[in-house]
C-alpha cells in the first residue's frame, strides 16, 4: 500500500503511543459488568481529499474527526471502508485489527481553530458515505475503529500495511 502515519489527535506530537493492552477488565473478576474494548480511531488522508473533491463549499479537515492515527495512503476514496476484518501493522511492530467503520456525530461540524462551523461536513457523509452498521442501522461514517492486536509506539512516518 506503501502508506505512511501523518499525524493524530494531538497535533505536534512525534509519537503516538498505543494503549498498552486491549482490553480494560473490572477488577473484581465476579463482577457482572462487561469488559470493555479499547479502540483506535484511524483516518486516512484519501477520505478527507475525497470528502473536499464531493463537496467543494466544505472544507474538511483531520483536525474535525479527532482521530488516533492518521494514515497518508495515496490511494482514492473512502479506503478505510475496505480494511474492516483486516489488521494494520504500523512501523513493522503495533498491529491493529480493524473493526468497523467509525460512525460521525455532530463534532465534526463545530469550529475548531481555524475551521468555521459547517453542518454540511456531516450532511456530506451522510450522502457520501453513510454505511449500514448492522443492528444499529445506517450511520454517516468517516475512518474506521481498530482493537489493539500488538502494542508499541508508533511514529510519524511509521509504514503501514495491511495485514
Amino acid at each position: 500500500m506503501g502508506a505512511r502515519v501523518v499525524g493524530g489527535e494531538a497535533p505536534g506530537r512525534a509519537d503516538r503511543p498505543v494503549v498498552s493492552n486491549n482490553t480494560c477488565a473490572p477488577r473484581d473478576t465476579s463482577s457482572t459488568l462487561p469488559v470493555l474494548t479499547v479502540y483506535v480511531s484511524v483516518l486516512t488522508t484519501s477520505t478527507v481529499t475525497r470528502l473536499n473533491q464531493l463537496e467543494p463549499g466544505s472544507r474538511f479537515d483531520v483536525r474535525r474527526f479527532r482521530m488516533n492515527v492518521i494514515v497518508d495512503s495515496g490511494d482514492d476514496g473512502f479506503v478505510e471502508n475496505g480494511w474492516i476484518g483486516q489488521g494494520l501493522t504500523i512501523g513493522g511492530t503495533v498491529r491493529l485489527n480493524v473493526a468497523m467503520p467509525d460512525p460521525r456525530c455532530v463534532m465534526t461540524t463545530l469550529a475548531q481553530d481555524d475551521l468555521p462551523g459547517d453542518t454540511e461536513v456531516l450532511r456530506a457523509l451522510v450522502r457520501h458515505n453513510r454505511l449500514d452498521l448492522g443492528p444499529i442501522g445506517q450511520y454517516p461514517c468517516a475512518g474506521v475503529y481498530a482493537v489493539v492486536g500488538t502494542p508499541g509506539t508508533i511514529r510519524a512516518g511509521d509504514r503501514v500495511s495491511i495485514a
